[in-house]
């Protein structure tokens, strides 16, 4: 369940400042919804607790969550507030800058009782954010509420601090919420503000102290850095497998809604690139280093399973939505992520990273589109591979 605002955005067409452009195309975004949209399409079951304006961009918005598979029952319709903007420029260094219009917005009315309509639908995560706590009061009192009733009760925590220099600071009011937080996905430039440092182990070793269950660090083109809550772990790093970076807007949203869809779905809190089905756990290094593929110029994330070991049928969870799990070649698929190259290496690729295939995939193809498209995408993408290589 997320809980947030999704705005409709206006993109210059062609890449063109917004000072000359002559025209601009009209999408639909928003942190949360991004991350809803990635993890609907990762299989996992998703709603949308917010509001929208009694107006056309507000009918926009509850279409388009629709049409990517999020819920949109507890999408509040007010008749007195506008629906809230954004606009995306481009710089001409290729660096982007995004504008926001939503002073009044409706989403900006959010209370504790929107909070509570979200709670009473029992979700087994809620997902908040630091820009829908920066709306103003009433939204701070309702990410607040949310996240400490969703812990009383058992409810998983998902909280992306989200931090805008442009924005209201919320870093307080995100530091007294961590204790209630069972997934912190932060970003590397956010860690200095939450914990007074940039080291991942040390951002681990406070996040865990602090109570947090699992932490993800993210760090851009770099990857990120990944580890359970217990003093015990040491962050293992991820290198990114983004090959081209179209727009990086948004990236982060699309890799989080993959991620918990993952989790949620039962894979290992740290599954690395290299592990192979039947290895150890992600805390174990690796028992062999798998033959680079000549086709990816790089080590593939599985090779051949040893005789007589497991399949890892778990490969595949975040995939298998109720329309899919009677399709054999899925199962066959799994059953056979002993890559020999081709398609099918490309497959168990996407498919052994779980969280990482909105960090591939956004980086290539989110360009123009709602921004967790590209996660999206490269699930719908990731199917066609699957039946092919079956």
């Amino acid at each position: 369940m997320g809980f947030g605002e999704a705005m409709v955005l206006f993109q210059p067409a062609g890449g063109a400042p917004l000072e000359t452009c002559g025209s601009a195309t009209v999408h639909v975004a928003g942190a949360e919804l991004n991350l809803l949209a990635a993890a609907a399409r990762a299989g996992a079951r998703t709603g949308f607790c917010s509001r929208v304006g009694a107006d056309p961009f507000g009918r926009r918005v509850i279409s388009a969550a629709s049409s990517l598979g999020v819920g949109t029952g507890l999408v509040a319709v007010d008749d007195t507030r506008p629906t809230g903007l954004f606009v995306k420029d481009v710089r001409p260094d290729g660096a982007r800058r995004v504008h926001y219009y939503r002073d009044g917005s409706a989403a900006s009315a959010l209370s504790t009782a929107d909070a509570s309509r979200a709670l009473a639908a029992t979700p087994s995560v809620v997902a908040v954010s630091g820009l829908t706590a920066a709306l103003g009061h009433g939204p701070r009192r309702a990410v607040t509420h949310l996240a400490r009733q969703a812990h009383a009760r058992g409810i998983a925590v998902a909280l992306d601090p989200n931090l805008r220099p442009g924005l209201p600071p919320v870093t307080d009011l995100l530091t007294s919420l961590v204790p209630f937080t069972t997934y912190l996905l932060l970003g590397l430039d956010e860690a200095v503000p939450l914990f007074g440092t940039d080291d991942p182990a040390s951002v681990f070793t406070r996040a865990a102290a602090a109570g947090v269950t699992e932490v993800v660090l993210k760090a851009g083109a770099d990857g990120c850095w990944h580890a359970g809550g217990s003093r015990s772990e040491s962050p293992r790093h991820l290198p990114s497998a983004a090959a081209t970076v179209v727009d990086p807007v948004g990236a982060g949203d699309a890799f989080a809604g993959a991620y918990l869809a993952a989790r949620l779905a039962g894979l290992p809190r740290a599954a690395p690139p290299g592990s192979a089905p039947g290895s150890p756990p992600a805390s174990s290094p690796p028992t062999a280093t798998p033959t680079a593929c000549r086709r990816h110029r790089q080590p593939p994330p599985c090779s051949r399973r040893p005789p007589g070991s497991p399949p890892a049928a778990g490969l595949i969870r975040p995939q298998t939505s109720a329309r899919h799990r009677s399709d054999p070649r899925i199962a066959r698929s799994a059953r056979d992520a002993a890559c020999r190259g081709g398609p099918r290496r490309r497959v168990c690729q996407r498919l052994a990273v779980g969280g990482r295939v909105a960090d591939r995939e956004v980086g290539r193809s989110a360009g123009g589109r709602m921004h967790a498209s590209g996660a999206t995408n490269a699930i719908d993408r990731l199917r066609r591979d699957v039946r092919s290589a079956g």
